[in-house]
């Protein structure tokens, strides 16, 4: 930290100081009708200073050095607006700007591509952004984050309705799960919990890159999903949300009864802003469409969820910020119940009343801190961002008898990194400019599984990663966006000696001697876009991304000196794309169609015993996304989007893909194909009513074992539908009304992993109908 506070002051002597008075820029953003913008992005080009319009579409901004800038606004549904401006010393300007809508989305910015803004429009990948209002509106439906994503990201597989993210994959492949940057994910010994570590009321957008990314490294081998938590409101010195919920079952709803509360404070007073919240939740039981109650297994019923966030900034002056984050998450399930069996394909696993063992299951806690340094115009006019953070991670299983005299495995892992990057503009002519962004990222994962009475299953493995990056990226003409990257990550991972666990079969025991192992990854991308053309704008990229093998899988079944000899060559994914964006008046088009291999793969596959181990083998996944959004009117709004993917394993190694010896993917990376729509109506001024179907289809790819039953991941996925309801009246300026119907139709459904686990225990159902019914108050 002191390092850290030293840098930050010589950065900050590179600039110039304030000897002058310094600007004020306040204004009101309205559509042409006249009607007040709420949560447009509003900055100045060039600096760190920008917020968000409030509910009557005002913004402010402070502490501006004289000087001419761009003023910039945007948002979701609107086109850019940027105006040239010039101040003087102690000027106080007052805007009045008009926003003109748009039905393309390619205006909005974001930053978890290429490590830089830009918009979508300068992006040559496919990227999805869930911004505040779609988060809004699914949070009326769930508010279980991996329900969300599954449910408005094209390319990603369904969620499993419990606290486990297994099968969850992004376009058949791993996906970096970042909350401001800060890697979630356990790759040292994937526990399946790093999609669910962070509360939807601390988040202000969730930006999903799709493919491999080689930008972030390990664990990007699908791409990443990086939620951004909430930014404050700079336009007044304090206000305040409040949100109250209700939840449970709309048929059979007894016990199924819960609540939820949020409470959200911001503001920004002369140089420094803030924004606060915490939230509790808890729910009933969890029963589905025939009233059975759900199986308690890593459920998501008679859980009791907590998230306290904060953030702070103070800035010296436009060119220099200093910003701080906290997030707290945890979520323990105390059961009355316990699992009572059903059969496979014939009869869903329930929930029983019983006496539960071992202590409760879920996430104990998950911490996330960040302290951030942004620095404008240091050197050549290079921007600038320094943050170090810090990750603690804690998660229990549930109690199984598989260990001598039973117990309950845990997750623990502790990351501590620094993150340097930095982005330097330069100019060739009047129609070439582009700008160069590099830098090191620092990683230290200490990961280990023991039980919760202290037995170790897997020792601490201690990891390093140190990581240089370069990123250019050309425009050519204003339309032709070019980029070219490279990551070298350097990685080491130390394991102590220890002793074996023994299992309840009476295997393990044995002297483990543990090992220093390292591996290298080398990681390139190419793209380009271009952007000329309203009507069609192509996009075509190649990106690298790596993951390593899950070590603690092997470490824990390892004997003698075995982990001095293990291969921890990483998945390096190449994935090739080609995709568009059309606009055509009221009709808006997205589609992309990619091709991922790799060399040497790492699919995790189970024997008939259900046994899992590491497949190594190269792999080939392929598909194609699709999205269509039609503007009809301010009153009417639908679209449509689509997935699919197929992948197999070339277990020959002949590069053929076709032999009888091949294999495809199982159903834990290769999800079914999946097709959702949405119809948004506003029939009245203050009421919104968003009605969304969901289909997922069919996956037959594998035989029946010699048992007569199917491997984990292997069994027949069935289709299903699902209708779900979000609605809103905004019954004054600052009191709104919220209801929210999780399948509406109460249908008796399964979700694919039911079907694809191949086991009695995990074939359980969906929820039935559920519904929030809330109340917020902004004061």
């Amino acid at each position: 930290m002191r390092k850290f506070l030293l840098l930050f002051i010589w950065l900050f002597a590179l600039s110039e100081g304030q000897a002058q008075s310094n600007a004020t820029i306040a204004g009101k953003v309205t559509t042409s009708q006249g009607q007040p913008v709420e949560l447009l992005t509003v900055a100045l080009e060039g600096t760190v200073l920008g917020t968000n319009t409030n509910a009557a579409g005002e913004f402010i901004l402070n502490n501006i050095k004289p000087g001419s800038y761009t003023l910039r606004v945007g948002g979701i549904g609107y086109k850019s607006l940027r105006q040239p401006i010039t101040l003087g010393s102690g000027d106080n300007l007052n805007l009045q700007l008009t926003i003109q809508a748009s039905t393309s989305t390619l205006d909005e910015v974001v930053v978890s591509a290429s490590r830089s803004v830009e918009t979508l429009d300068e992006t040559p990948a496919s990227v999805h952004v869930i911004d505040s209002r779609t988060l809004q509106i699914q949070s009326q439906i769930s508010t279980d984050i991996s329900n969300i994503l599954a449910n408005s990201v094209p390319g990603l597989a369904f969620n499993s309705n419990t606290t486990s993210n297994v099968g969850q994959t992004l376009r058949g492949r791993n996906a970096l799960v970042m909350v401001d940057g800060i890697p979630q994910s356990t790759p040292l010994r994937n526990g399946s919990r790093d999609i669910r570590t962070i509360d939807p009321t601390a988040i202000e957008r969730v930006e999903v890159v799709k493919g491999a990314t080689a930008v972030y490294g390990n664990g990007a081998d699908g791409g990443l999903i990086n939620y951004i938590t909430k930014q404050a409101n700079t336009s007044q010195p304090f206000s305040a949300y409040t949100s109250v919920t209700g939840t449970g079952n709309l048929f059979h709803a007894d016990g199924t009864l819960g609540g939820r509360i949020s409470q959200q404070f911001t503001g920004k007073l002369n140089n420094f802003d803030y924004v606060a919240s915490g939230t509790y939740e808890k729910t009933g039981v969890l029963r589905d469409g025939e009233g059975e109650v759900i199986s308690p297994v890593y459920g998501l019923g008679e859980t009791k969820m907590y998230n306290g966030f904060a953030k702070a900034g103070y800035n010296f002056n436009s060119n220099h910020r200093l910003e701080g984050m906290y997030n707290y998450f945890g979520s323990r399930q105390n059961s009355d119940y316990i699992l009572q069996e059903g059969i496979y394909g014939e009869k869903p696993s329930i929930g029983v009343r019983g006496e539960v063992q071992g202590e409760p299951e879920g996430t104990k806690y998950n911490h996330n801190a960040q302290l951030r340094y942004i620095g404008k115009n240091l050197f050549l006019n290079t921007n600038l961002e320094l943050s170090s953070y810090l990750q603690s991670f804690y998660t229990v299983y549930g109690y199984t008898p598989y260990f001598e005299g039973g117990g309950q495995s845990t997750i623990k892992s502790a990351k501590r990194g620094v993150r340097l990057n930095l982005n330097t503009p330069f100019r060739i002519s009047s129609g070439i400019e582009g700008s160069v962004v590099y830098g090191a990222d620092y990683l230290n994962d200490v990961t280990s599984q023991p039980l919760v009475d202290g037995r170790t299953w897997v020792p601490e493995m201690d990891l390093h990663n140190l990581a240089p990056y370069a990123q250019l990226q050309l425009n050519i003409l204003q339309d032709l966006n070019f980029k070219a990257g490279y990551r070298f990550d350097n990685v080491s991972v130390n394991v102590d000696d220890f002793q074996q666990l023994v299992l309840a079969s009476g295997a393990g025991g044995d002297f483990v001697q543990g090992a220093k192992l390292k591996f290298n990854a080398n990681t390139f991308n190419l793209g380009l876009r271009y952007s000329g053309l309203e009507y069609f704008k192509p996009f075509v990229s190649y990106s690298q991304g790596f993951s390593m093998i899950d070590v603690g899988r092997y470490v824990r079944s390892a004997t003698e000196d075995f982990i001095a000899q293990m291969d921890l060559e990483p998945v390096i994914v190449n994935n090739y794309e080609a995709g568009f964006h059309s606009q055509f008046g009221i009709a808006s088009f997205s589609g992309a169609y990619f091709i991922s291999t790799s060399k040497l793969g790492a699919n995790l596959i189970a024997n008939e015993a259900g046994v899992y181990e590491i497949e190594r083998a190269p792999e080939r996944v392929e598909g194609f996304e699709a999205l269509v959004d039609l503007f009809l009117s301010d009153k009417i709004t639908l679209g449509v989007n689509a997935s699919y993917s197929e992948g197999k394993a070339d277990i020959n190694n002949n590069e053929k893909y076709s032999d009888s010896e091949d294999k495809y993917l199982t159903s834990l990376r290769i999800p079914p194909f999946k097709f959702t729509s949405y119809l948004n109506l506003k029939p009245i001024q203050n009421l919104s009513v968003n009605l969304q179907w969901i289909y997922s289809g069919e996956r037959d790819r594998f035989d029946r074992n010699a048992k007569g039953g199917y491997n984990s991941g292997e069994g027949p996925v069935k289709a299903f539908d699902v209708f779900n309801l979000a609605a809103s009246y905004q019954a004054t300026e600052k009191l709104s009304l919220n209801v929210g119907v999780e399948n509406l139709l109460d249908k008796a459904y399964y979700l694919p992993q039911a079907y694809w686990y191949g086991r009695n225990d995990n074939f359980t159902r969906a929820n039935g109908a559920r519904f929030q019914l809330g109340a917020a108050y902004k004061w």
